[in-house]
């Protein structure tokens, strides 16, 4: 096990999986300082061990690795820069939100303009698994900077898939971005196979019965599935309005590839009908609510 004791990490951004990461990082024993945009949202974590700061530059002061999870690329840049007077050259910066090509380009830059040692890591999973440590983490970034990382990767995931020793290259990101359109695909399908079952009378109990244990059943269709059955969106475990800025991300990135995304494209559009019906802080398989009319 790598010695934490004297590891210090600066949270940025305590949402949904930034706080439950905060939280396991300050229990595994290191010491943690978060910020995050509204004060009250960062303030339960004062009782697990975590110093709340006012401003992003008082919380990475003296940090040994900056840990950002953000809403979108313009947040992250917008945050690190006023960070900046706080920062020393060197730091490691795990970039762990869901930025898209353009936005992690724009942080890369500023990493540079900074020398700070960028670890590009967004991490796959969701409410449940952040809260349990269990996050996997995508991670590209220099082999000097594991060291520092180590104690953090090992407090917030279960496991970390090394992508590259470069993290300019975005490979991590771009792996990121594969992974959710495959998420998001799965998510609109449950979705939308419930709505159609609403809609023609049929019993989702008689769906769900009918793929058990064959090629057509997995995990994710039941665990999304009886959230929605059950009514319970609410916390989400990823919420709808994250997950149609996900989905354009993953449109942009299809583009800039020449590869139409028409799929996710439709999705993105589902998505947004469900955050104007209201849908935007519930779980993404909200995503139900866009087939109907309001």
């Amino acid at each position: 096990m790598s010695d934490t004791r004297t590891t210090s990490v600066a949270v940025l951004g305590t949402g949904i999986m930034g706080a439950a990461m905060a939280r396991n990082l300050a229990r595994a024993g290191l010491s943690v300082s978060a910020w995050n945009r509204t004060r009250e949202k960062a303030e339960p974590l004062a009782a697990d061990g975590v110093r709340i700061a006012d401003a992003p530059a008082d919380a990475v002061h003296g940090a040994d690795v900056v840990l950002t999870m953000l809403h979108d690329g313009p947040a992250a840049l917008e945050t690190m820069r006023s960070a900046a007077a706080g920062l020393r050259p060197g730091t490691v910066w795990a970039q762990a939100g869901t930025v898209g090509l353009d936005g992690f380009g724009s942080l890369a830059a500023f990493a540079r303009e900074q020398g700070l040692t960028l670890v590009d890591s967004p991490v796959l999973g969701t409410r449940q698994p952040a809260e349990a440590g269990k996050l996997t983490v995508l991670a590209a970034g220099p082999r000097t900077a594991r060291p520092a990382l180590a104690p953090v990767l090992e407090a917030v995931g279960s496991r970390t898939v090394w992508v590259g020793d470069d993290a300019t290259s975005g490979a991590a990101t771009r792996l990121k971005l594969v992974l959710n359109s495959w998420v998001l695909t799965v998510t609109h399908g449950t979705a939308e196979a419930l709505a159609l079952a609403q809609g023609l009378g049929v019993d989702p109990a008689a769906f769900l019965d009918a793929v058990a244990d064959g090629p057509l059943d997995m995990g994710y269709l039941r665990t999304k599935a009886r959230l929605l059955l059950d009514g319970a969106l609410t916390p989400p475990s990823f919420a709808t309005s994250t997950a149609e800025k996900d989905a354009r991300l993953i449109v942009d990135a299809g583009a800039s590839a020449g590869v139409r995304m028409d799929v996710a494209a439709a999705g993105a559009e589902r998505f947004r009908r469900a955050v104007e019906q209201g849908h935007g802080d519930e779980d993404m398989v909200a995503s139900y609510f866009a087939s109907f009319d309001r």
